[in-house]
């Protein structure tokens, strides 16, 4: 069964989104006709935009520098929804190497959480009453595996915010929820499934085996099939559901 949405009278806004999960989501969102504000901290984001068509706008710029976010935000009016989605996966081991581990944890939690409160901070006053606010967590924020205790705290942490921010936006009418994704083959997911593997000396075939044996349903997702959630809680059909953190991992995590 097909099912559309049609978002052709809404702004959306998503960080995160000249590759992976990002992209997915944006090219989701126009084709169901929305009028798309694109921002990412790398040049790549202007190509996203075109590839995209003409009711969309990039904007590049660092979310953990606050001021020039607000400097670059500045002439949006409104945005019925915002997709806080921008984030940064790498490996920190206890035992890593300073100071390069030591950097590397905190630009995890300067863009993973300070960047998402930044953004949401800059635009609140421009969501309104019906506006809905997604974070895009992880089935590593209700979980946690070795040796990425930055990436695993900063998706616990947008979970907590998620829930904080649903008790205060409730009242203006505002939904917020977060969505937790499973393994997703991107860039950067199989970056860390490499990782993963040569810090526990098995292969990459051999993680992935586990993975899928972990899972209901074996396998792994692209962007393009974690989207339709994201449009579903943007939606109409949606306007109930605010403080839920939603797995979207063909069954590996059941909580």
């Amino acid at each position: 069964m097909n099912v559309s949405f049609d978002f052709s009278a809404k702004k959306v806004l998503i960080t995160g989104a000249s590759r992976g999960i990002g992209f997915g989501i944006a090219r989701a969102f126009a084709a169901a006709g929305a009028e798309l504000i694109l921002l990412a901290e790398d040049a790549g984001i202007h190509a996203a935009a075109r590839e995209l068509g003409d009711r969309v706008q990039a904007i590049r710029c660092d979310i953990t520098d606050r001021a020039a976010l607000q400097t670059a935000l500045a002439g949006l009016e409104r945005v019925d929804v915002l997709i806080n989605n921008a984030g940064l996966e790498r490996p920190t081991p206890l035992t890593g190497p300073a100071p390069a581990t030591d950097e590397t944890f905190e630009r995890i939690l300067a863009i993973n959480v300070t960047g998402t409160l930044n953004v949401t901070r800059t635009l609140l006053e421009r969501i309104p009453s019906g506006g809905r606010i997604i974070l895009t967590s992880s089935i590593w924020g209700k979980t946690a595996v070795a040796d990425f205790s930055a990436y695993v705290a900063s998706k616990h942490a947008l979970i907590g915010l998620m829930r904080s921010w649903t008790q205060e936006l409730g009242p203006r009418g505002i939904g917020v929820n977060a969505v937790c994704p499973g393994w997703v083959k991107t860039e950067t997911a199989m970056a860390s499934l490499r990782s993963m593997a040569q810090s526990s000396g098995r292969s990459e075939a051999e993680l992935e085996a586990d993975i899928f044996a972990a899972q209901a349903m074996p396998g792994l997702m692209t962007a393009d099939d974690i989207a339709g959630l994201y449009l579903f809680l943007a939606s109409d059909a949606a306007a109930n559901i605010t403080g839920q953190a939603i797995n979207i991992d063909r069954g590996e995590v059941m909580a």
